[in-house]
Parts: structure tokens; sequence; C-alpha cells
């Protein structure tokens, strides 16, 4: 054994927490060591006179100063706990976030006409105007974006008309349900039913 490996050796000694081989192998460095031996009476007497200070006592408001000097804790970022604890609704949100603004940005970009439907021989466009005349029937859904429909005949499924004028006239029949959006906030709602719908299927 060496000094270096004695020192602590020693102070678990003098802790009474030294016990076994490596007691005696530090009584046996002591003998052969003056050094190590003069550190170890002299920490063994700077000990002793520690045990013999009396006690002392503490006052009962000594905890509360010490807690009213520390700095106030800092209070914890409630999102970001509930993002720990909850990923898949975090990329739930950050995925409709994107959504939104996708949809936000086609809505303020796309100015052109679009017509969509599964039957659409029987429509007429002229210009921005879309036109199902009377006497013709339009089967499933028809949807207009960015032109004025004029419904003369007959649309067996929904009729849609997104950003746009609708004139029905009084020889329409529509089968199924129609719906106006003309606000962004409408127009992503639809968006995101149409996306639904595809996944759906």
């Amino acid at each position: 054994m060496n000094c270096k490996e004695a020192l602590p050796l020693i102070h678990e000694y003098l802790d009474g927490d030294l016990q076994g081989s490596d007691s005696q192998r530090l009584k046996e460095h002591l003998i052969s060591c003056q050094a190590c031996h003069a550190l170890f009476r002299q920490l063994e007497k700077t000990d002793a006179m520690v045990r013999m200070l009396p006690p002392v006592r503490v006052s009962d408001t000594l905890t509360a100063q010490i807690m009213s000097g520390l700095p106030p804790a800092k209070k914890r970022n409630s999102w970001m706990d509930f993002i720990r604890k909850h990923p898949a609704v975090s990329v739930a949100v950050v995925f409709a976030t994107v959504m939104f603004g996708s949809f936000m940005s086609m809505w303020n970009d796309d100015t052109s006409l679009m017509v969509k439907g599964s039957n659409l021989q029987d429509v007429v466009i002229e210009g921005d105007t879309v036109t199902v005349p009377q006497g013709h029937t339009v089967k499933g859904d028809l949807v207009v974006q960015r032109g004025k429909l004029k419904v003369e005949g007959d649309v067996t499924g929904n009729l849609i008309v997104i950003d746009g004028s609708l004139n029905l006239a009084s020889t329409a029949h529509i089968s199924g349900h129609v719906t106006q959006v003309d606000e962004a906030l409408g127009w992503v709602w639809y968006k995101l039913g149409e996306f639904v719908g595809m996944l759906s299927h």
C-alpha cells in the first residue's frame, strides 16, 4: 500500500467504517510509514477535539430562513410536460397545424375555376360560369370552385360551391345537400372533411 491509497482509508478508520483486510493493511502501512503515522495521529487528535465540543443548538427558524434565502423555483412549463407525456397528441396537433396552413395557402393562392364531379358531360362551362341546363341531369356530387354556378336541371348528389355564387332556377332539382363555402375557415373544414373521407375509404 502506498501513501495515496492510505489517506482515504485513514478517514474511513476514524469514522469507524474500516473493517477486514483493509484495516489490517492500513495498520501495517502506518507501522512502516512515519509520515502517514504522524498524519494519522494529527487527524486522530483533531477528531477527538471535535467530538469534545458541546453540541450546537439550531434555531427553530433556521430552516425557514434558509428556504427564504433560496432563489424561487422555476415554474415548470406545463405545455412541455404535456408534450412529453402525450407524444401522439402532439404529433396530431402539429399535423393539423401544417394541414391548416396548407389549406389556408391553397385558399389564398388558388384563383382558377375548378369543376369536379363524376358525371360532367351534361355541364356547360363558359368562362367562369358553370351551367346545368334545364332537362339535363348530373349524376353524383358536383363541386364548383371560384366560379358562378347556375342550376336549371337536376343534380342527383350534393352541390358544393366554394368561393363563388349559386343561382338555382325554379326548374332545378337537387337530391342531396347544397353547401356554400365563402370563408377561409369554412374552406379549411371542408378540406379536412374531404381528407378524412379519403382516409376512411
